[in-house]
């Protein structure tokens, strides 16, 4: 059985590559034309030594000086002698560059627009090489603006079974994707994008988690759903999806549905404007209860604009609660109302 290994390098970009039984990661990456950094390929100099984020695999043979027992124990591993039982995701110490390696260019077809509001919008695309197109839930690729030479980096919303792709958009005033999905986007547009991008993904779930969304940081979160739709869930996830207003909420029904199929899923959502006629107002902040934080054992996935990310961190200081994983992922600063990565 051939088992698929995610490569995350230093500056965020994800190759896959593809063990075949019996065949090590650092075999099938150099076959993949991909050159993780290696040495001796004998378990003795440590020079390939990775972190593994997920995934099960025998570590094969090697010497103290190139992996301790505690770093094994932590989840270090040797790619040159380790061998997968399941898919993995590792982290390699160097950058794609140092690899030979890139983000790989995808070329696409516009299926769908969905003007959620005048806010948000919803794009789809159809891959000329979905086979060859593989993420991890969460992550995010680097969509050309159709008629420019300008990219905007936009997280899946999609799941990565999914035979098309999907984004979430925050329309701003004046942006280069917004004025082109609100004023002329039609289906049957052609564009590119590059990735896929970023450490802000799924990890196996081992104990509960805490899933926190604002605006369009919803996306990445959407997508992780939808791989939790397909394996099932051991330890109960609750999502919180704060708003500014009310026309920023979107995919509502989905988040229903994901509710409904998934056992051990819940949600809720708040619109920070008083205003509103949503039944939770104010921040996600305000909605945090103690079976969400489960006394610090629990593993908080966020994507959000920077204020968002800063005021849970300072609520969960306050509040004395470390968890055992904290992932985020905020938006560009830059480009901040436009992007959803």
């Amino acid at each position: 059985m051939t088992h698929q290994v995610a490569l995350g390098f230093e500056d965020g970009v994800t190759r896959f590559v593809t063990c075949a039984p019996h065949e090590t990661v650092a075999d099938a990456s150099y076959k993949a034309r991909i050159n993780i950094p290696l040495d001796c390929r004998d378990g003795a100099c440590g020079t390939c030594k990775s972190f593994c984020e997920s995934g099960d695999y025998d570590g094969g043979d090697y010497i103290e000086d190139a992996l301790s027992d505690e770093e094994a124990d932590q989840g270090y591993a040797l790619p040159c002698q380790m061998m997968p039982r399941s898919d993995l995701v590792l982290r390699i110490p160097s950058t794609s560059a140092a690899a030979k390696t890139e983000a790989a260019t995808h070329a696409a077809t516009v299926t769908d627009v969905q003007r959620f509001s005048e806010t948000t919008i919803g794009f789809t695309l159809e891959l000329d090489d979905r086979d060859a197109l593989a993420f991890l839930p969460g992550q995010y690729v680097n969509v050309g603006v159709p008629g420019t030479e300008l990219t905007r980096s936009y997280s899946f919303s999609s799941g990565p079974e999914d035979k098309t792709v999907s984004f979430l958009v925050r329309i701003t005033e004046g942006g280069a994707m917004s004025t082109y999905l609100r004023d002329r986007a039609e289906v049957g547009d052609e564009l590119e994008f590059t990735g896929p991008m970023g450490t802000f993904f799924l990890r196996e779930l081992k104990r509960p988690a805490l899933f926190l969304a604002g605006g369009t940081g919803l996306a990445p979160l959407l997508s992780m759903l939808e791989q939790l739709a397909a394996t099932g869930l051991e330890h109960p996830v609750h999502m919180i999806y704060g708003v500014s207003s009310d026309r920023d909420l979107v995919e509502l029904d989905k988040l229903r549905h994901y509710a409904e199929v998934i056992d051990g899923f819940t949600f809720d959502y708040c619109v920070a404007d008083e205003a509103s006629g949503s039944p939770r107002k104010g921040y996600v902040t305000h909605h945090f209860e103690p079976q969400h934080l489960n006394d610090g054992d629990v593993d908080v996935y966020l994507c959000g604009p920077p204020p968002m990310v800063e005021a849970v961190g300072d609520h969960l200081n306050a509040e004395g609660i470390t968890p055992t994983n904290f992932f985020s992922e905020k938006f560009n600063v830059a480009a901040a109302a436009e992007t959803g990565a």
